[in-house]
């Protein structure tokens, strides 16, 4: 299998470079590519690195995710989170390619206290959102085999993350305020693109497998608390925080405005992907605590 990986540089693609490796050959770019276009934003040259690779698999790990600039940058967003993969589906489907992209649980509105299923409405309030629902709606209208993952929360050992953003701030002061209504479950780089390897090893055998999957850890908690069990995990580290479990005020998200609308329920279905693929996604808290234990050094 030949595979072709745009965006390897991102928290997702560097991982798929480890996790897609042992299927095939891996050509893994990023917008600074020489050899072939890993540019999203040159449609033109993103179509002719397919047309010249013929690959058997495009894995697309590339997108705009600066969620409060697409705002005001709607014009990039649109172009790299909808233009882009509706060329790279159009070229898929002429070589016969399987798909894989990447979607968000921004494509919903945040409503309600049940996980969003794939069949749920869909209702973008931000940019972002919006974008990212028209790439997927442009790759499901194009005919080609597709595995559109939606996922949410997603962090790496690798870059910045929240757990990184909220352990600075515990060492700098003796109090933060958290928002305590937005409703998730953090998942990890390594966790997306292990479950993107098997999955893209399934469709040899599973042809009809095409569509869109919920792909996030089980569980779900609140950034709230998740920045409290990230301090307690650290300090069963050694760290030493100036700002406890205790000292995390809860605050509402209208207390902390931003650019753009988070969805308050970001809680996602994965049945369908677990029941597809055989796989049994495991609870937030794993991965968290592996990843604090891969940053802080033991």
């Amino acid at each position: 299998m030949k595979i072709l990986l745009f965006g390897k540089n991102g928290q997702v693609g560097w991982e798929l470079q480890r996790s897609l490796a042992p299927l095939g050959e891996l050509v893994a770019l990023d917008r600074h590519s020489r050899d072939y276009c890993g540019d999203l934003a040159d449609a033109a040259g993103i179509a002719d690195t397919i047309r010249r690779l013929a690959p058997d698999a495009i894995v697309n790990a590339a997108a705009y995710t600066a969620v409060d600039k697409a705002e005001s940058d709607a014009e990039t967003a649109q172009s790299i989170n909808a233009s882009a993969p509706q060329v790279i589906a159009e070229q898929a489907r002429l070589c016969g390619a399987w798909l894989v992209h990447y979607s968000t649980d921004y494509v919903f509105d945040g409503s309600g206290d049940r996980p969003w299923q794939e069949d749920d409405g869909v209702n973008p309030f931000s940019v972002y959102g919006r974008t990212k629902l028209a790439g997927e709606q442009a790759i499901q209208a194009s005919g080609a085999k597709h595995l559109i993952f939606r996922t949410s929360w997603v962090y790496a050992a690798r870059g910045n993350n929240f757990a990184k953003t909220m352990l600075r701030l515990a060492r700098e002061r003796e109090q933060l305020a958290v928002i305590a209504d937005q409703i998730g479950a953090p998942t990890g780089a390594e966790l997306i693109a292990d479950v993107t390897a098997h999955a893209l090893r399934a469709t040899v055998c599973k042809p009809d497998v095409s569509g869109v999957y919920h792909l996030a850890s089980a569980g779900a908690t609140s950034w709230h608390a998740y920045a409290q069990h990230v301090f307690s995990v650290a300090r069963q580290h050694g760290e030493i925080l100036k700002a406890a479990e205790a000292d995390v005020k809860a605050i509402a998200t209208s207390e902390y405005p931003t650019a753009a609308q988070r969805p308050l329920n970001s809680r996602l279905n994965t049945q369908k992907l677990q029941t597809t693929f055989n796989l049994q996604m495991p609870d937030w808290q794993m991965g968290v605590e592996r990843m604090l234990a891969e940053i802080l050094g033991n």
